[in-house]
């Protein structure tokens, strides 16, 4: 695979968990997504994170495309909106000084508010995957390693034949997106183009 395949093809190869297909489309759009992150003037951690956001995202809803070719539409949007989040998120928050503000007495161990989403995010997806048969959150935990394992490894170690993974990892992310956990802080459904 890479960025001279047709889109249709790179697409349906990552619904099928082929991780070069996954790789093809980050190469393809990441300068798409750092773009946008640019044109919002994002700084570099709060460009990072939506961008990561971004990714996060698609392959969450990358089973829901409908047609292939939204995927570029689909990226813009869910990259401006995260853009907007990360820009919501900064303007809540204001500068004061601690030398004149005194409601700020014992607060310095606040967290930020981008850090408690991004834990509750966290625990949500760890609660979630809880919520899962046990071979099925097996399988995602296996296909989320760093670095990544090939598929036959997978299969060697679930026991399950090589091309049932891809379908296998469809279900397993749909079962998961519908966990009482992960509805309490999952986005919109995928705009344009999907069911």
């Amino acid at each position: 695979m890479d960025v001279t395949d047709p889109l249709a093809v790179v697409v349906r190869s990552a619904r099928e968990g082929d991780q070069r297909a996954w790789d093809t489309i980050v190469d393809r759009f990441l300068p798409l997504v750092e773009a946008i992150i640019r044109r919002y003037r994002l700084s570099g951690p709060d460009g990072d994170d939506a961008s990561q956001t971004v990714w996060l995202r698609l392959v969450e809803h990358l089973a829901d495309l409908r047609e292939p070719e939204a995927l570029p539409g689909w990226i813009k949007t869910t990259t401006r909106n995260e853009c907007l989040r990360v820009l919501a998120a900064r303007a809540r928050t204001r500068p004061v000084d601690p030398q004149e503000d005194p409601t700020l007495d014992g607060q310095d161990d606040v967290v930020p508010e981008a850090e408690l989403v991004a834990a509750e995010r966290r625990q949500a997806l760890r609660e979630g995957l809880a919520e899962l048969p046990d071979a099925r959150r097996a399988l995602l935990l296996l296909l989320l390693e760093d670095p990544p394992l090939e598929y036959a490894e997978i299969s060697a170690r679930l026991g399950i034949p090589i091309g049932s993974i891809g379908p296998t990892r469809a279900r397993a992310f749909e079962q998961l997106r519908r966990t009482p956990a992960l509805r309490r802080v999952s986005p919109e459904p995928m705009g344009g183009g999907t069911r």
